[in-house]
């Protein structure tokens, strides 16, 4: 509520009577790691009259909601996915804005032993031999389950490393990035995470990032305005906007303050956005 708050005191500072309602489907990554805490305010002081309002939810659904038209723009991170979206007619322009890394994190214990492991597909396949051959149940890897961006990360991630997970270690739990990491903790289980989660999250978490630095684990976010949006020009203002100079440079900076290092790298490129 906070930010809203925040968007709506600049509308009616702007002399606007009626905001225009913005609409954005974006990861829980953009939430829980306190990204929009900041964006949605410069946002508002940029473009006031609008009154924004944020779903923050796996890219899937994400998605989902841009073909049902339930959003006007999305902030997302599943590129190929994102690609065939719009491919399909249902959003105007993919638009590359910001990225970081996934990890994989884990009890500091490590019991499968996969600390410094140079490839996230190695990892997983050692984890899931020692899952496997277990007695006691030791392992377990925590999933999140819901279509995410990070989920369909890890299901590649597993795909490539020839294992299909199953069985009583392997937890599928539908959950968003923050809740799926404090899960892990309290289950002392592996889980894969977007870095900015994870240091964001971290404090009071008995989670190490184990594995790191495989160029598979790279991660890419993009900005979509969905076709047939109900507010297509507050959409594109949005895409224009985050992909600008300004909006470009508070990602840059986003973090440094409080965790010692940013936490996404801005890479926005030129984009066309009709309209």
């Amino acid at each position: 509520m906070r930010v809203l708050r925040l968007v709506l005191i600049a509308v009616v500072a702007a002399g606007c009577s009626e905001p225009v309602e913005l609409l954005i489907a974006s990861t829980t990554s953009t939430e829980d790691s306190g990204l929009f805490d900041v964006l949605l305010p410069a946002f508002a002081e940029a473009h006031p009259g609008y009154d924004v309002h944020v779903t923050a939810v796996g890219t899937g659904q994400a998605l989902v909601l841009g073909r049902r038209k339930d959003a006007d723009v999305l902030l997302v991170h599943a590129p190929a996915a994102e690609s065939a979206f719009v491919a399909a007619g249902h959003g105007t322009a993919r638009c590359e804005v910001m990225y970081n890394d996934f990890v994989i994190v884990g009890p500091p214990s490590d019991p499968a032993g996969i600390r410094g492991l140079d490839g996230a597909p190695a990892a997983l396949s050692r984890i899931a031999a020692s899952a496997e051959g277990s007695r006691d149940a030791a392992v377990e890897f925590v999933s999140r389950g819901d279509d995410s961006g990070t989920h369909r990360k890890e299901q590649a991630l597993w795909s490539a490393a020839g294992v299909e997970p199953s069985g009583g270690w392997y937890m599928e739990v539908g959950q968003g990035m923050a809740e799926s990491l404090r899960m892990a903790a309290e289950q002392r289980a592996y889980t894969l995470s977007d870095r900015a989660t994870y240091v964001a999250q971290r404090d009071g978490l008995e989670l190490d990032v184990l594995v790191e630095g495989d160029p598979r684990l790279f991660n890419q976010y993009g900005v979509i305005p969905v076709a047939g949006a109900s507010h297509p020009e507050a959409a594109r203002n949005f895409a224009r906007w985050i992909t600008g100079e300004a909006a470009q440079a508070l990602i840059g900076a986003f973090g440094t303050e409080r965790f010692g290092r940013p936490l996404f790298v801005p890479n926005a490129g030129e984009c066309e956005l009709a309209g």
